[in-house]
């Protein structure tokens, strides 16, 4: 249940709202495994969220982008030909 409520926040959000949660995101990743590295990592299953959560983002994000290229395209005629 978690992670629909997750996904329909990210959905709900503006594209700037994600670009900012990504780059947080990402920086907590880098942590997260500078941590793992070093053995003080109390938590491993924290990487793997935090690399699904990423994911959800780009995804959102290229979902957007492939509507915005869809909407742009000219409709082509039928029957033409």
């Amino acid at each position: 249940m978690k992670r629909k409520e997750k996904l329909n926040e990210y959905r709900g959000s503006s594209e700037e709202q994600l670009a900012l949660n990504l780059g947080e995101m990402e920086k907590n990743l880098f942590h997260l495994r500078f941590q793992s590295a070093t053995d003080r990592l109390e938590t491993p299953s924290e990487l793997r969220k935090a690399k699904k959560d990423i994911a959800r983002i780009l995804t959102i994000q290229g979902e957007r982008r492939r509507a915005a290229a869809k909407a742009q395209q000219p409709k082509k005629e039928a029957g033409r030909g």
